[in-house]
């Protein structure tokens, strides 16, 4: 019963963010932005709307107790940024190698994935210093929180900035379908204008809140019956359900040499994930030195600077995003070691 809620739920989110794609798509398209635009920000910060939602769903809602929502919360928000710096980045190997071999090197635009991981690093170094601000100085914590927010905004005005002294206008980005409330209600007068595509975002948003809100459920039901925690539950299942599913694309990508939109994909969603959100879970969530959190840090920092490391004193190969992966695995060993508890001692 509680893998067949976390299924069921699972579907409706992936529904949710398909149609939530197809939109924004088209509102890309409305909008003019270019395909370096979109694989960089557009694409990053709405397909991790799926994982945004689900802490945001986990504090709003009202089910269990605030302590259990809390965990979710938190998990969800550590795990999204800690899958993506290391097994998002190790799979991206794995499907290059199947496809162009061990000896092949990537040849992605270098200045944009430099300035991805190094802002990256610096987000990541914020909420690891909040992680140890005692509860008691709030000026401490809000200021880190606001510290998140303006590592965000100072990172798109940086790249804004580079976009326009490079002088590259770019392709701009066409939608690969029709919009699906055209596709459905075509026939009835429904056109591809505006309105409908904001439409199509509210309906695909709901989907995604709904799914979310299924879906914490049954993590709360699957940590009563593993004997695992909710904080490390909700950092592995999270973000392996809701923002896993929607790197795929980079898999493509890297297999067919695109090799800027495969990693610009998966690191300005990192850049998102690791400020917006955990600034929010700093200022409202027990955002404190529990050993899941740590390692929830510490192992994506590792995997990131030593890809930025490789990045600017070599070429980059397959080979060594290996790393990534073995950061995301032994995370994954400290994270439900550290967060198993026997049934029967609770």
């Amino acid at each position: 019963m509680t893998v067949g809620i976390l299924v069921i739920a699972l579907l409706i989110i992936l529904i949710g963010a398909e149609v939530f794609t197809n939109a924004l798509e088209h509102l890309g398209e409305r909008l003019k932005i270019t395909e370096e635009m979109t694989s960089s920000i557009f694409t990053p910060v709405g397909t991790a709307l799926p994982a945004t939602m689900v802490p945001m769903v986990a504090v709003l809602s009202t089910f269990g107790t605030q302590s259990v929502r809390e965990e979710m919360a938190v998990g969800a928000i550590l795990g999204a940024p800690l899958m993506l710096a290391t097994l998002v980045m190790f799979l991206t190997a794995v499907a290059a190698i199947s496809r162009r071999g061990w000896e092949d090197h990537f040849s992605p635009e270098c200045t944009a994935l430099n300035r991805d991981l190094f802002w990256f690093l610096i987000a990541i170094g914020l909420g690891t210093a909040a992680i140890f601000a005692p509860h008691s100085m709030k000026w401490l914590r809000i200021l880190l929180a606001l510290g998140l927010v303006l590592v965000y905004i100072v990172y798109l005005v940086r790249y804004f900035r580079t976009s326009r002294q490079s002088g590259a206008k770019g392709r701009r980005i066409q939608a690969s379908e029709r919009l699906y409330l055209f596709r459905l209600f075509g026939r009835l007068g429904v056109t591809e204008n505006l309105p409908v595509i904001f439409m199509q975002l509210v309906i695909a948003t709901a989907f995604i809140v709904f799914g979310a809100q299924g879906f914490l459920q049954g993590v709360e039901r699957l940590s009563v019956w593993t004997g695992v925690s909710i904080l490390a539950l909700s950092m592995v299942i999270v973000p392996l359900a809701s923002e896993l599913p929607e790197k795929f694309n980079s898999l493509v990508w890297i297999r067919t040499r695109k090799d800027t939109l495969a990693f610009a994909n998966i690191t300005g969603a990192m850049v998102f994930q690791a400020t917006l959100l955990p600034a929010v879970g700093i200022m409202l969530m027990p955002w404190e030195p529990r050993p899941e959190m740590l390692a929830g840090v510490i192992f994506p920092f590792a995997a990131t600077a030593y890809l930025l490391f490789r990045l600017r004193h070599g070429n980059l190969r397959a080979v060594h995003l290996f790393v990534n992966g073995f950061c995301y695995f032994a995370c994954l060993l400290v994270v439900l070691g550290w967060g198993y508890v026997p049934v029967a001692a609770q």
